[in-house]
């Protein structure tokens, strides 16, 4: 009879699966002895493996190659990444190794960019994408680092009123964008992005502040979709609106000749995830080039803006099971030594799920059980999967310890939990490592943090401050 958890997930999945490996009954990541980790440095504990960024940064890149040779796409193709979902600089350094260029969305952006550019790692030919709602402190920093010489700085217009303030501060002549607003799916609250200009309102505003305005050239036409780039009718309905306005755009406008289409590229979830990512970058480029050509009209480069997509799928959590507390005859509580309301707060934000399983004792038997976190929040718990209605892990045995790892948490976690502030209920934030293969594949760590102490808060809270005499 198949009755333990290695079976549960054998049975219920392809498995193992490329990054996903047993040795014994202990789990592995990308060739990492997790339980190894554990003993090293102890739970909870956050990880970063940063080969996984370069690895899906040049898998997109030769996606996007193939479509272009494919279908004879004469123009190029741009990676940027979206720095919002990761600022770490662990982060940018692994990413900048392979030739990628970069997109902001708020003002401290800007100071990350010249920071990297002064180490020499952004240089002139590096696309530095300005998203975003933009006032004072950002067009400021904007404005800087185009007087500053950066010329391939290319500020995307968000609403009517940025063009004249960028132009307040900007010296010469300057690159532009325009984001689109794009329809938003009927399932959502409102009708509209709040982003970007509306298609009809594009091309009389081109008319009006841009076709004769000596100052400004615009290049870019951005269109992003909320809901990521998925193979439903919604999405190429919306690339086929935005490819009119580009297409009515480019024959009044020479100089524009790039396509951005944003981010939404998904990441894995589940052991049962299945994306067919070539597919749809092919499609994505079949659809422009067909668009164009009906239109005669040269095709466009391409800039993405993939943020999850590039750092996601390198994150993991650890975490122990301390002891598992009977509510009634149906409900066993596992309860983790940390919280996932501070380490993971897009579980408990926006109900996201990542992959999870057991990091140890695959061979034992597995019982159903909700897993729960040391706040006193009701909120603060995980209790279902996308593949299956319930959490299934090794049974509970206080005599052997229990670990569990969430994966491809990457992005967004740590700003969303305020990384180095304060966390619900003051729990400490856990140690975070960097994991990394020199170019013979022998794996090495380093802690990037230590686990938050006690004095850290107090100083937060102005417990530890000096009082003035």
């Amino acid at each position: 009879m198949n009755t333990k958890y290695y079976d549960l997930i054998n049975q219920t999945f392809y498995f193992p699966q490329e990054e996903f490996t047993l040795n014994k009954d202990n789990l592995q990541f990308h060739g990492i002895d997790l339980m190894k980790l554990v003993e090293e440095y102890g739970t909870p504990l956050k990880f970063t493996y940063l080969p996984k960024i370069s690895q899906n940064i040049n898998r997109a890149k030769m996606w996007f190659r193939n479509s272009m040779e494919k279908h004879g796409y004469e123009a190029k193709y741009f990676y940027c990444y979206c720095t919002k979902s990761s600022h770490f600089e662990f982060i940018l350094n692994e990413a900048l190794k392979n030739n990628i260029h970069i997109e902001t969305s708020s003002a401290f952006d800007i100071n990350i960019v010249e920071s990297l550019m002064e180490q020499g790692k952004i240089n002139k030919n590096t696309f530095v994408v300005c998203n975003g709602f933009k006032r004072d402190q950002y067009v400021t920093n904007i404005a800087r680092l185009i007087n500053n010489g950066h010329k391939n700085t290319i500020p995307v217009i968000d609403n009517f009123e940025e063009l004249d303030l960028l132009q307040e501060e900007i010296e010469g002549k300057f690159k532009i964008g325009i984001r689109i607003a794009a329809e938003e799916e009927p399932k959502f609250e409102f009708y509209t992005s709040r982003l970007g200009i509306g298609y009809k309102d594009i091309l009389p505003f081109y008319r009006k502040q841009i076709q004769d305005n000596k100052k400004v050239e615009l290049k870019m036409l951005h269109f992003f979709i909320n809901a990521g780039i998925r193979d439903t009718a919604y999405y190429w309905n919306e690339l086929l609106k935005c490819m009119k306005v580009y297409i009515a755009l480019k024959k009044e406008c020479p100089t524009l000749d790039s396509l951005n289409i944003g981010g939404g590229f998904p990441i894995k979830n589940s052991l049962a995830f299945d994306y067919d990512y070539q597919y749809m970058v092919d499609e994505i480029l079949n659809q422009i080039k067909i668009a164009c050509d009906e239109a005669e009209v040269a095709v466009p480069h391409i800039f993405t803006e993939f943020g999850s997509f590039t750092v996601g799928e390198s994150g993991g959590a650890l975490y122990q099971v301390l002891y598992q507390k009977k509510q009634n005859d149906r409900e066993n509580w596992n309860m983790i030594d940390s919280s996932f309301i501070t380490t993971l707060p897009d579980t408990w934000a926006i109900n996201k799920r990542f992959v999870m399983m057991a990091v140890n004792r695959w061979n034992d038997t597995y019982e159903r059980v909700l897993l729960g976190g040391l706040t006193c929040d009701g909120d603060d718990y995980y209790n279902s999967e996308q593949h299956m209605n319930a959490v299934y892990l090794p049974k509970y045995n206080k005599e052997k310890p229990l670990y569990i790892g969430f994966f491809n948490t990457g992005a967004y976690q740590e700003t969303i939990g305020g990384f180095g502030g304060l966390s619900h209920c003051i729990l400490p934030q856990p140690k975070h490592i960097l994991i990394d293969k020199d170019k013979n594949g022998i794996i090495a760590t380093e802690v990037f943090s230590e686990q938050q102490k006690a004095e850290d808060v107090l100083e937060i809270l102005g417990y530890n401050k000096k009082k003035e005499q």
